[in-house]
């Protein structure tokens, strides 16, 4: 598959200390079980497995 400049994601990932993976940039983030699509800036996705809101952060992991 070709991507075009227009199509071209550019994500930046970091790893939080005891905490979630935040990843920064151009980027698409599919969700194969709920069919959905969605660009975003930045998200913080859950790694403990506590998060309510999965597979997003809620901070859980703090408690």
């Amino acid at each position: 598959m070709e991507l075009n400049s227009e199509n071209k994601s550019q994500a930046k990932v970091e790893i939080i200390e005891f905490g979630p993976l935040k990843i920064t940039g151009n980027f698409l983030l599919k969700d194969l079980k709920r069919d959905k699509e969605e660009s975003l800036g930045e998200v913080l996705l859950c790694r403990c497995g506590r998060s309510a809101n999965k597979p997003f952060c809620d901070d859980s992991h703090k408690k």
